[in-house]
């Protein structure tokens, strides 16, 4: 059986979850605790290293990470690297999920709204 950790910030959308189960037969979805989703949230930037405060998170993999298994990174460019490694290491699946990028823009006299809508497209592994 199959399963996706997330290391993410929000939610799957349907399609994320569809393409999951159809292209890598994921069987169960298992996100952050509560309190780890926050400190995965909220890198703080002052921070010269990360390797103490992931650890919570990385103490958490270890309990649940079983080989094959995939993860899904997605955050802070520089925990996503260390959790790339540390989830490599331990013989899981690095993934993330690629998406199409449409932006539309709102011409208002002056000022111009510009919005962005993402839609998932496939996963790709690190």
């Amino acid at each position: 059986m199959s399963k996706m950790i997330l290391l993410f910030s929000h939610k799957l959308t349907e399609s994320q979850k569809r393409d999951a189960v159809d292209s890598l037969g994921v069987k169960e979805f298992l996100n952050l605790p509560e309190e780890l989703q926050k400190i995965w949230s909220q890198v703080p930037a002052e921070l010269e290293t990360l390797s103490q405060f992931l650890k919570p998170i990385e103490k958490w993999l270890e309990e649940i990470l079983k080989v094959g298994d995939y993860v899904l990174i997605s955050g802070d460019f520089g925990a996503t690297y260390n959790m790339i490694e540390f989830v490599k290491n331990r013989k899981g699946v690095a993934i993330y999920s690629t998406n199409r990028r449409v932006a539309e823009e709102i011409h208002d006299g002056d000022r111009v709204k510009v919005s962005h809508t993402f839609q998932h497209v496939r996963y790709r592994y690190y």
